[in-house]
């Protein structure tokens, strides 16, 4: 490219002394009529004209520059490759001749990468590992004897069946022993089954579930119990033993079973008992309970008018909720303690209220505010002809008042 640039550059600077030296001939050979012709003598040397040297002077001027954008055309297509040679080269990549040994890499950095230099000595390491559950690794510790006598109840059995119960009743306790020394959880006490309760039921730290289980009878808990479920099942009666020493009980809960009867001692002993449910049942009679109620559910049974005892809540200051929905009732089961909220009594016989039932007579300033619901739908009541029953309550309970 460059030598094209030059030769163009001769060949125009000659073009122009050609120019130059005709236009200077033909001034000398075509004299003006009125000038004076001049004395023979020795011709002078050639010289360009005015326009030959301007001419020449900017052809120079010209060549220089396309000779520098020449040179900046070329430096550029130099140092940009064509894309078709970086196609070839990356078409032509051979992985074999790749310099790095990859199964050397890692001995030949590990001067480079020590971790180990930022610890001091004195400083605890953690060694990340996989730890062992917490159940296999707890060991429950061995029970005393007199635990043991406290927990397994004595049943009387026959003579002749001594040797079939022993047996069985070894190999259900060898066998109970082994699952929890393995499992290193306390399974409670064992069923008449011979199971366990916590393998029968479902044990969720103090609370036990013997939902739909079609229990016929309240299995032995753990005395460590603090909730236990039984809904669902077909449970007939509870004792006075199915709840013995359960200090720590607060919640029964035997909704929809065949209940028809409850031990006058079973509950009233139980000193932490605050819920009581017993909905869906066939109780005929509602057990003595301890004052610590809080909340006492005894709906859809057969209390009938004898079915509940005499100033059975009056102790209850604690008691807030109390549901006897569809039991027969004749009448409101008065006092009722200061604390309670909710009172539903709805489809029962109850036909009458007195003014003094929620209220307090002989003082016209006394408010009840606590207690907001009241349910005496469903009753053969007409509770507009006692209106002054309501003027301590901050609502009027719900029923009819025609």
């Amino acid at each position: 490219m460059i030598s094209a640039f030059l030769a163009l550059s001769l060949r125009g600077r000659e073009t122009f002394l050609r120019v130059g030296t005709s236009s200077a001939s033909r001034q000398q050979s075509n004299p003006s009529p009125l000038a004076r012709s001049p004395e023979p003598s020795t011709p002078p040397p050639h010289q360009p004209g005015a326009f030959g040297r301007a001419g020449e002077r900017g052809w120079m001027m010209k060549t220089l520059v396309c000779l520098v954008l020449g040179l900046f055309v070329l430096k550029v297509a130099a140092a940009v490759p064509s894309r078709h040679v970086r196609q070839v080269e990356l078409d032509t990549y051979d992985s074999a001749n790749y310099d790095v040994d990859l199964e050397n890499l890692n001995l030949e950095t590990q001067d480079i990468y020590d971790y180990d230099d930022g610890l001091a000595i004195d400083e605890p390491q953690i060694e990340i590992g996989t730890l062992a559950p917490m159940v296999d690794s707890y060991q429950a510790p061995a029970a005393s004897l007199e635990e043991e006598d406290e927990e397994t109840p004595l049943r009387p059995f026959s003579s002749s069946a001594s040797s079939a119960s022993s047996a069985s009743s070894a190999s259900s306790a060898s066998s109970a022993s082994s699952a929890s020394g393995e499992s290193g959880v306390s399974m409670g006490p064992d069923t008449h089954g011979g199971l366990p309760t916590c393998l029968l039921c479902t044990c969720l730290g103090t609370s036990v579930y013997c939902d739909d289980l079609k229990l016929e009878s309240v299995p032995p808990l753990p005395k460590e119990t603090t909730h236990f479920y039984a809904r669902y099942n077909k449970i007939t009666k509870i004792n006075k033993s199915d709840f013995a020493n359960m200090n720590n009980l607060k919640k029964i809960d035997v909704t929809s079973n065949q209940i028809s009867s409850i031990n006058e001692d079973a509950l009233y002993g139980l000193p932490a008992l605050e819920e009581l449910v017993v909905r869906e049942n066939n109780l005929v009679q509602l057990p003595a309970l301890p004052n610590t109620m809080v909340l006492v559910d005894a709906s859809h049974n057969r209390l009938g008018s004898k079915g509940i005892q005499n100033e059975a809540f009056k102790d209850m200051h604690n008691l807030m909720y109390l549901y006897l929905t569809d039991n027969g009732i004749a009448y409101i089961p008065v006092p009722l303690p200061e604390s309670l909220r909710s009172l539903h009594l709805q489809n029962n016989n109850i036909q009458m209220m007195h003014e003094d039932t929620f209220c307090n007579m002989k003082d016209f300033n006394y408010i009840r505010n606590a207690l907001e619901d009241i349910r005496l739908d469903g009753n053969p009541i007409n509770l507009s002809k006692t209106p002054q029953a309501y003027i301590c309550l901050p609502r009027v309970p719900i029923g009819d008042l025609i």
